[in-house]
């Protein structure tokens, strides 16, 4: 049997019991695929907790899927404390597709802090990461309307 799919099976076994290290570890696998997988799993389980972790993932690693998905779980968790690395990002990753991700991840997020680096995103060269701030920034027009931040506009942040 290939190596990645027992892989995969055993970490279907680590999911169904939580176990947090084992993803943890996944996060340094030469596999890009298993790094993938390793985030979205530790941001289901985890919660806050893996938003450290996550974001060195989306400031450190090599591939830019890898650093794409860790925009997005950063985004789907949806907390504040994730904002710095994906500013970081949003400025700085060489990927333009991570860029992206990462605007689009703050509009998920929801929060005033990160008004003034989507604006700067504005700027980007490509235009992709241009229309994900300027969507992020629509979202963020809306938080501020209607005084809330919930389900739904976490679900129209990006």
């Amino acid at each position: 049997m290939d190596n990645r799919i027992q892989l995969l099976v055993d970490m279907e076994k680590h999911f169904d019991i939580q176990d947090n290290s084992f993803f943890e570890k996944l996060l340094k696998h030469d596999d890009y695929i298993i790094r993938t997988r390793a985030v979205c799993i530790l941001a289901d389980i985890s919660g806050e907790k893996a938003v450290e972790l996550i974001g060195d993932v989306l400031l450190n690693d090599i591939d830019h899927l890898v650093r794409h998905e860790a925009a997005f779980s950063l985004g789907q968790l949806g907390y504040t404390s994730g904002i710095n690395v994906l500013t970081k990002a949003v400025l700085a990753d060489p990927s333009f597709f991570v860029r992206h991700e990462a605007a689009i991840a703050l509009g998920v997020i929801g929060s005033e802090l990160s008004r003034d680096v989507l604006k700067q995103a504005l700027d980007d060269e490509h235009q992709e990461v241009r229309e994900s701030a300027f969507v992020a920034l629509a979202n963020l027009d809306y938080i501020s309307y209607v005084k809330r931040n919930n389900k739904f506009t976490k679900l129209t942040g990006g």
